[in-house]
Order: C-alpha cells, then sequence, then structure tokens
C-alpha cells in the first residue's frame, strides 16, 4: 500500500525488542546490526487516492540506522 506520511507520528510506543522481533535475521541482514524495535504510532497519511486520513503505523527503528519498513495497520477514519 503506497502512502506519505504528513505530519508528526504520535502515541509511539515500543511493542518488541531485538530478541522479541520475529524479523530480526533480515533486519539485521539488509540493513546492519543494532537494536531494534518494532515501534506503532499513530499519523495523519495521504492514500494513493489522494485521501487524507488518520492511520496506525507500524515499522522497525534501530539507533544510528533510523526508521525502516513503514506499514499501515489500520485506518482510523
Amino acid at each position: 500500500m503506497f502512502f506519505e506520511i504528513l505530519g508528526e507520528i504520535k502515541s509511539v510506543e515500543a511493542i518488541a525488542v531485538s530478541g522479541s522481533i520475529r524479523e530480526l535475521n533480515r533486519l539485521q541482514r539488509l540493513h546492519g546490526k543494532a537494536r531494534w524495535r518494532k515501534m506503532k504510532g499513530i499519523a495523519e497519511i495521504r492514500l494513493r487516492s489522494g485521501r487524507v486520513v488518520n492511520a496506525e503505523l507500524h515499522w522497525y527503528e534501530a539507533h544510528g540506522i533510523g526508521r525502516k519498513e513503514f506499514k499501515v495497520k489500520r485506518l482510523l477514519g
């Protein structure tokens, strides 16, 4: 799903850290070894159709590497 994040991500929280992440081996292979965290938050996004909605986003992030692999988990309206 293509989308563009329009503002800041709010209500950010970690939902998994390092060993708890199922995709840890793949993340380390693609982006490098680091202390990875799976995060979630809410942001306003623009969908491919041009519609602007709030959505719950999930992504991975690590210090020195940054945020990777954003995914829309659900649309909030």
